[in-house]
């Protein structure tokens, strides 16, 4: 096999190009879903208990892998691994879900992409760290890029309200996945990123199967074989295989290189929108994407 022979640098390249083919089919996969038709389209936290169940044995078997030899957790850290875990796959894929029943995919990935530069808000606001100039360019930028999408989803969608509201609920999505890096980094550098990933989403897979039975009938599951499809490839492609693709990519390459490399994303998901979904391309969407990207190289090149 080719790969055997390519250093760790090139590996960690490919695994990260990988990753972010991964992550840009999610939004792509979700609006797949709400266009099968049936008298009652599928509604975000149906579809999301489908993604969770369909990946959660993987996670258990990885979770359980990773814990073998390894120290007990204290009440503390569970207490930290199920505030992170609501806040990393529960919150920001609810809101994330949501937000995609109102606005273009393109523009959901671009939103999503603002968590780095949030992340370093947070610090800045919370952790006493400091705001440098390339960090205010990065900002500037990046917001932006936003500012032009999502002016551009208004004239196309032509429901002020609707392209509103689900920009919020994808903004709330993404600071609420910053909120979950900025706080994660202490436990994995203690329990190991595979053995924080799965115990993370363990108690997302929980949560969400709590809130889905709190709010939904068990007919609800009743869905298109479509549906199930659909919730398989989000489970399977666009979240076991790249969190994990992403973790093996960061080991070798580093956190900000896989970064940077991520960025490929928000550009998968416009051009997969516009193939896939039939959604406009234009000059000016390209552009605003170039400008979120351009912020996110500037945040992370160090």
């Amino acid at each position: 096999m080719p790969w055997k022979h390519w250093s760790s640098e090139s590996l960690g390249i490919a695994l990260a190009i990988l990753a972010a083919f991964g992550f840009s089919f999610k939004a792509i996969f979700v609006k797949l879903a709400y266009a099968v038709p049936q008298a009652v389209p599928v509604d975000a936290i149906t579809l999301l208990s489908l993604r969770m169940l369909f990946a959660l044995p993987f996670f258990v078997v990885i979770g359980l892998h990773a814990s073998r030899s390894a120290a007990p957790l204290s009440r503390g850290d569970w207490l930290t691994l199920s505030a992170l875990g609501l806040l990393g796959y529960y919150g920001a894929s609810i809101l994330d879900f949501i937000g995609l029943g109102y606005i273009s995919a393109g523009l959901e990935r671009l939103i999503l992409f603002t968590y780095p530069t949030l992340t370093v808000l947070i610090g800045v606001v919370f952790m006493g760290k400091t705001l440098r100039a390339r960090e205010v360019g990065a900002l500037l930028l990046s917001y932006a890029g936003i500012g032009l999408v999502f002016f551009h989803d208004l004239e196309f969608a032509g429901e002020t309200r609707a392209v509103l509201l689900g920009a919020a609920f994808v903004f709330a999505s993404s600071l609420s996945y910053a909120l979950y890096l900025a706080g994660s980094g202490e436990m994995i550098k203690r329990l190991g990123s595979a053995r924080f990933t799965a115990l993370a989403m363990l108690v997302s897979v929980l949560a969400t199967e709590l809130h889905f039975f709190a709010s939904r009938p068990l007919s609800a599951l009743r869905q298109p074989p479509a549906i199930y499809g659909y919730g398989a490839a989000m489970a399977i492609l666009s979240t076991v295989l790249p969190v994990f693709l992403q973790s093996a990519a960061i080991r070798r390459i580093g956190a900000g290189r896989s970064v940077m490399i991520g960025t490929l994303g928000p550009m998968l998901t416009i051009a997969f929108a516009w193939l896939l979904l039939d959604e406009p391309l234009s000059l000016v969407q390209l552009a605003g994407a170039a400008l979120v990207l351009a912020g996110v190289w500037l945040i992370s090149r160090h």
